[in-house]
């Protein structure tokens, strides 16, 4: 199917789409770096611009549309969401898109937080906004670790379905590959973080060939709080974290054996991210893009469960 993707940022959740078959045709997001690492390892269907500024004349008809818009500033006190309250701008931003294109799907990617914001009532507006423009809508929380990805991580998948589809062609959910729970219903074990990281080279080691395999040299202090919590190497890494509004420093998580941070190639490889994926920007910037992505193993099992037949849709 062909995809038209929004925030796209490096390229996560698209290059699990391209790896399960379908075809990315049109991808935007504001960040320069973003812009480089896409177009060097994607393609140069990628648009640099602010999606506001962005007429919808100009993107290509396509089947799914899918991106993680930012949540930030959904207080949902202002339930009328007029376009000039600039708290739910990028928001209203993909349902613009969405409207304008009338996909057959659209996928939106979110933080668990989006669920509980003002007791639930940010979700119901994000479920009716898009029922009111001929879609329904379902959504799930996910963890990561339970589809094979090696990192505890929790997400929101909204999916919506135009209401002219045949409803015996509504794709599913997946359903997981992986549990804490050896055994359970067949599932292979989670995979741990030492698993994930057992053949990589300290990045000290100059004769090592990885591509950004550099790290933040910020103290590692053992304390309970977002990334200075020891790496526990029997489990699934902690969320691999980012700054995704582009201020302040970034929060590089323990490397299993906690003698220092993980590198921004190590990162990247907990995100399912091909080892010849190549980040470009500053340091900070390359950890935000890994961190700011859907995982790319993640992504292709949710792209899976769509039918390539759009024809055969009604």
């Amino acid at each position: 199917m062909k995809i038209i993707s929004l925030f796209a940022g490096a390229g996560g959740m698209d290059l699990g789409f391209i790896q399960a078959g379908h075809q990315i045709i049109w991808a935007n997001d504001n960040d320069p770096d973003c812009a480089a690492t896409y177009r060097h390892n994607i393609g140069n269907h990628f648009v640099l611009a602010n999606i506001q500024e962005i007429d919808t004349n100009k993107i290509p008809q396509g089947d799914i549309v899918i991106g993680g818009f930012p949540c930030q500033g959904f207080s949902c006190a202002n339930l009328k969401r007029t376009i000039g309250d600039e708290r739910n701008t990028l928001y209203l931003e993909f349902v613009r898109v969405v409207q304008a294109k009338m996909p057959a799907y659209f996928i939106a990617e979110n933080v668990r937080g989006i669920l509980s914001l003002d007791n639930g009532k940010v979700i119901e507006m994000i479920v009716n906004d898009f029922i009111n423009i001929g879609y329904n809508v379902t959504y799930r929380l996910f963890n990561t670790a339970d589809y094979g990805v090696p990192q505890i991580r929790m997400r929101v998948i909204i999916l919506g379905v135009r209401k002219n589809i045949n409803y015996r062609k509504h794709p599913k959910f997946p359903e997981p590959t992986h549990s804490k729970n050896i055994g359970l219903f067949n599932q292979k074990p989670w995979i741990t973080i030492s698993d994930a990281l057992k053949n990589i080279p300290e990045p000290d080691d100059k004769t090592h060939p990885l591509l950004n395999h550099v790290y933040s040299k910020y103290k590692v202090i053992n304390r309970n709080f977002t990334g200075h919590r020891k790496t526990n190497p029997n489990k699934p890494s902690p969320t691999i974290l980012a700054r995704g509004n582009g201020k302040g420093g970034v929060v590089a998580i323990q490397h299993p054996n906690n003698h220092r941070r993980m590198s921004v190639r190590e990162s990247a490889i907990i995100q399912t991210f091909p080892l010849d994926f190549d980040f470009f920007g500053s340091l900070g910037s390359m950890y935000r893009q890994v961190g700011n992505a859907v995982p790319v193993l993640f992504a292709k099992q949710i792209a899976q469960e769509f039918d390539e037949d759009i024809e055969s849709l009604l």
